[in-house]
């Protein structure tokens, strides 16, 4: 049996959508013919791929192997068609880039930008989440490159550095803490926060300093943006904790103030991730290399 590319899109399809009829919808084909399919690859590795539940399905251990291969042969099936198919458009790459809000707001604006004007052929599809995420999306192949602020790491990736950014504390100008030039995270408790989404780095790291003073955190408001923080924080909401690069834009145009952090966590790593640099496809290759640079 030669594997069709389709029958392991279907595959991906299924474990995304998690029910068979959810796939077969999405991917415009009938149920049975998609169950078919998958009947047919089970029986080709004589071993169970899916686990049938009351909730849907779920990839048994070989399952979840095939995900994560599916993906991979997926994505370098479609680099193949987009260097080969597109030379006419001149499209020379394309790049899956998953990135954490602190580089967004801070670095990669820039440094994208500088990128696109050294290779104007490839094609850089940016998305954004959470570290733990953008980690979990690069090891499945769903995403080619990564940068996440360093928690904890996965022993199937490869890291390289890429930035540091400072933590800072913003309040209204009128808050209490807006007098002072420095201040520690302790003393910030007393005070409301305005926090960022549950699973970001940084709200667990906010979290993991809160537990470790046996203190609770007065999250008042969560919101998904470093701009609506500090919306949030010239509102009066509260205060909050935001990387220092990321507050600059907004200090000269909203009533808050920024006070240096005294806290030896509030320097953090940023860093670059992939699944294996040597097998990345030549543009993704490229876009490291340029991130590594740090000179724009």
């Amino acid at each position: 049996m030669i594997i069709d590319p389709l029958s392991l899109k279907l595959f991906v399809a299924i474990v995304e959508e998690r029910t068979i009829a959810a796939a077969a919808e999405r991917e415009h084909i009938a149920a049975s013919a998609l169950s078919k399919r998958i009947s047919a690859l089970e029986d080709h590795f004589r071993t169970p791929l899916l686990r049938r539940t009351n909730k849907g399905v779920d990839p048994t251990d070989a399952g979840m192997t095939l995900l994560q291969l599916a993906r991979g042969v997926l994505h370098d099936l479609n680099d193949l068609h987009l260097q080969l198919s597109e030379y006419s458009s001149g499209i020379r790459g394309h790049v899956r880039l998953c990135a954490n809000i602190s580089s967004i707001n801070q670095f990669l604006p820039a440094e994208i930008r500088s990128f696109m004007e050294l290779h104007p052929h490839v094609q850089v599809h940016l998305e954004e989440n959470v570290s733990e995420a953008i980690m979990k999306a690069v090891a499945e192949s769903a995403a080619d490159v990564g940068i996440v602020t360093i928690g904890s790491c996965r022993h199937d990736l490869e890291y390289f550095p890429y930035h540091t950014d400072q933590l800072v504390v913003i309040s209204p100008k009128e808050h209490p803490l807006a007098r002072k030039r420095s201040v520690s995270f302790r003393d910030t408790l007393e005070f409301d926060y305005v926090g960022l989404p549950v699973g970001s780095a940084l709200h667990n790291q906010i979290l993991r300093a809160t537990n470790e003073l046996d203190r609770t955190l007065k999250l008042r408001i969560q919101v998904n943006s470093f701009d609506a923080l500090c919306l949030m924080v010239e509102a009066g909401l509260g205060i909050g904790i935001v990387p220092k690069g990321a507050a600059k834009p907004y200090i000269k145009g909203l009533r808050i103030r920024c006070i240096a952090l005294d806290e030896p966590w509030a320097e953090r790593e940023l860093k670059i991730c992939v699944r294996s640099f040597e097998a990345l496809p030549a543009a993704s290759r490229l876009l490291v290399e340029h991130l590594r640079k740090k000179e724009y």
